[in-house]
């Protein structure tokens, strides 16, 4: 008998998408970047959802407790503007901040703009759910997917996640060997 496949929470923050203004693009940038990454089985949860305080940690809550999301990749409402208020409804959510997925973000976002210092990109997880808040742009997302995902998997495992794995043609999982 198979595991059933992991459970990955997709979460685009937008006013404007989620009002139908305009089409949501990053999500569909995740989930290809997903689809390309991943060797096991996974099905998606995707949301998008109007940017603030309240829906984004409400969002986030329901898709780690009921969903059963082991991993949820958030997009948008990481800057400086007033309603940019992913990362504190994050933190919300969590039980535990990880930093170091947005120091790693930001340190290679630089590489490439200097409005990067005005993202706020971090990690968190509530139980078992890995929960990484990405910027807004496919091109960022891509960067910043291929620069933290080898240690996304073995994160998942070590907060009792589901297994993930990937790809090593596409993306390399990180994980100590083992004695």
């Amino acid at each position: 008998m198979s595991a059933l496949p992991a459970k990955i929470g997709v979460l685009t923050v937008s006013d404007r998408a989620s009002a139908g203004v305009y089409e949501d693009i990053s999500g569909p940038a995740i989930e290809k970047w997903l689809l390309s990454a991943l060797s096991v089985p996974f099905t998606l949860e995707k949301r998008v959802i109007p940017d603030g305080f309240e829906s984004v940690r409400d969002a986030l809550i329901d898709m780690a407790d009921h969903a059963g999301c082991c991993l949820i990749l958030t997009t948008g409402g990481t800057g400086p503007a007033p309603r940019d208020l992913t990362p504190e409804a994050t933190l919300a959510a969590a039980h535990r901040e990880l930093p170091g997925f947005g120091e790693l973000m930001r340190g290679k976002s630089l590489e490439q703009t200097p409005t990067a210092i005005l993202s706020r990109q971090t990690a968190a997880h509530r139980g078992a759910c890995l929960i990484v808040n990405l910027p807004g742009s496919p091109r960022s997302i891509d960067l910043c997917l291929r620069a933290v995902f080898p240690a996304i998997p073995y994160c998942v495992e070590l907060i009792g996640g589901a297994f993930l794995d990937t790809d090593p043609t596409f993306v390399k999982t990180v994980r100590p060997a083992k004695k």
